[in-house]
């Protein structure tokens, strides 16, 4: 008996063409981005008060340098915050944020929009994306273009796997 060992034909990969092109946006709302100002604005202000009047002690002893570690990982988070910009284009989508992240559509298995109904000046809606493989990846958006990108990658990869 023998066996039927051709290989069977990929799926075919997922295609998404963004409007004009390309869609890109700020990650965070100005909002978001100005009370992320306030909070890492005011813990530089308390640590200089503490540290002016004394209160930290001398040199980098009694805690002093995990809080200027504290801060300088928050100063990080606010300029990612403050640059952080998403993009969608024919190959995939990709965020400047922390460290940049991209997700090929290709790849994709499965995407999620994730927001607050009437808070998305305070909380950044998201777009949630998983692959074939089980990797996931969340991408922000604050502009409508983005969002309005986010909900027809959503409709169209759910109609294309329920081919």
């Amino acid at each position: 008996m023998l066996m039927n060992i051709t290989p069977q034909p990929l799926m075919e990969p997922f295609r998404f063409a963004p409007k004009d092109g390309e869609v890109k946006g700020a990650a965070f709302s100005p909002t978001f981005r100005f009370f992320a100002t306030l909070i890492v604005g005011g813990c530089t202000l308390w640590f200089y008060q503490l540290w002016s009047r004394g209160a930290l002690g001398s040199g980098v002893s009694n805690g002093t340098g995990w809080f200027i570690a504290g801060l300088l990982l928050m100063a990080w988070t606010w300029w990612s915050i403050m640059v952080s910009r998403t993009r969608i284009t024919p190959s995939g989508l990709h965020q400047r944020w922390v460290w940049d992240k991209s997700m090929a559509f290709d790849d994709l298995a499965y995407v999620r929009l994730i927001r607050v109904p009437g808070l998305s000046w305070l909380i950044a809606p998201r777009l949630y994306v998983r692959t074939l493989a089980g990797k996931f990846t969340v991408f922000y958006g604050a502009t409508p273009q983005l969002m309005a990108e986010f909900e027809r990658i959503g409709a169209e990869l759910k109609a294309f796997r329920q081919m």
